[in-house]
């Protein structure tokens, strides 16, 4: 029995709708099964909870001002300057002060890696999910001239790539999503690699095809800059077009939203935001398909995943469907075009057998990322 020290920004107990939470939960559950851990987050105050193998300790961020100090000096260390906002000196104390108490660490996502100092010599596993440095070049490509984010997130871009390279020779052993991002690392031991896919725990058919289905769902973090930009290209470019053919049609969005964006993409007719929300199920009646159009994307796309493990028909950009082997991704649609999306909608609207192909496919293709597939590939890594 080993004792494991799990460090994550976010409480994986904290019932966020959030694919790194809902991942880091299931991680620390199943070493909960022949270890001891304890895990280590950021909180909105200090305090301790244990209970038999497991011990929780949540420790507050730095104050805003130290956060613009850590800016500051982040710069001249060409270290990444959004680590800042996700830290806590009482966190690297607390790690520096007790890290040789166990016997391996593991780090979920490269930002609870920059609480480890170089001078810890233990084993060490990164849950890196997908490259960083990749989405913030994309969204410096994707945002226009002259949106004062721009330089900021190329920059951004530099310093993760290069924070990233440290963690992929510092980490024993570090978990990427796709075996295509994996083929983009240079210089680094592939045998220190995992590809490791997310989860999901069930698979539900609710998906029941009707004429007068009327929903557009995606589902995603609103205060993430790719899901953000994806939601607003869809009620500008897209939904008009669709509102003019179908005029009962709804842009259904569920997911963490600052209340600014909330009041400014709502007054689009047909639009409504629901928020964080614990059950999903109640909400996808009558839904005509789930949407991942990204134009910024790296990894895995958990919506997605979601999206097929309910049997809803999906469709995503190009760029979500290249992240996917091809055995999973030959069995999803993608649009090459915002006319190919509207035309790919309308199918799904009014096409009882296309629509039940994709959601036969979706099943089928899901079946490949359930938990129990997953967590056997993690064990091997605590063996």
């Amino acid at each position: 029995m080993k004792k494991i020290l799990f460090i994550s920004v976010r409480d994986p107990f904290s019932e966020r709708y959030s694919g790194d939470v809902i991942r880091s939960k299931k991680f620390v559950q199943y070493l909960l099964k022949k270890n001891h851990v304890e895990v280590i987050c950021l909180g909105s105050n200090n305090k301790v909870t244990t209970s038999k193998r497991l011990t929780v300790r949540s420790f507050k961020k730095d104050n805003l001002l130290q956060s613009l100090i850590n800016i500051f000096t982040s710069l001249f260390k060409f270290r990444p300057l959004h680590f800042s906002f996700f830290h806590s000196t009482e966190i690297k104390e607390f790690i520096n002060d007790n890290y040789q108490n166990f016997d391996v660490i593991f780090c979920q996502s490269i930002r609870s890696f920059q609480f480890l100092s170089d001078k810890i010599y233990k084993k060490i596993i990164l849950d890196m999910g997908d490259l960083y440095s990749k989405n913030y070049y994309q969204t410096f490509k994707e945002l226009p001239f002259f949106n004062p984010l721009k330089i900021i997130y190329f920059i951004e871009s530099i310093f993760v790539k290069k924070f990233e390279n440290y963690c992929l020779k510092t980490a024993d052993t570090t978990f990427l999503f796709s075996k295509r991002e994996i083929g983009f690392l240079k210089n680094i031991e592939k045998n220190k690699i995992v590809q490791i896919n997310f989860g999901i725990d069930k698979i539900k058919n609710l998906y029941k095809y009707n004429k007068n289905n009327y929903k557009i769902i995606f589902i995603g973090n609103i205060k993430y800059t790719p899901n953000r930009q994806a939601c607003l290209n869809f009620i500008k470019q897209i939904f008009p077009k669709l509102k003019s053919k179908f005029t009962n049609i709804e842009f259904h969005v569920f997911g963490e939203i600052r209340d600014m964006d909330k009041n400014f993409f709502m007054r689009a007719e047909g639009v409504k935001f629901y928020g964080k929300i614990k059950n999903l199920e109640p909400h996808l009646s009558k839904v005509i398909c789930g949407l991942a159009n990204l134009n910024i994307s790296t990894g895995i796309q958990t919506k997605l995943l979601t999206y097929m493990s309910y049997g809803i028909p999906s469709i995503s950009s190009k760029q979500v469907i290249e992240n996917f082997d091809k055995i999973s991704s030959n069995k999803m649609i993608y649009y090459k075009s915002n006319s190919d999306l509207i035309n790919l909608i309308i199918k799904f609207k009014e096409n009882k057998s296309f629509s039940n192909q994709s959601s036969k496919r979706s099943l089928n293709a899901i079946k490949n990322f359930k938990w129990e597939k997953v967590l056997k590939i993690f064990d091997k890594t605590f063996s």
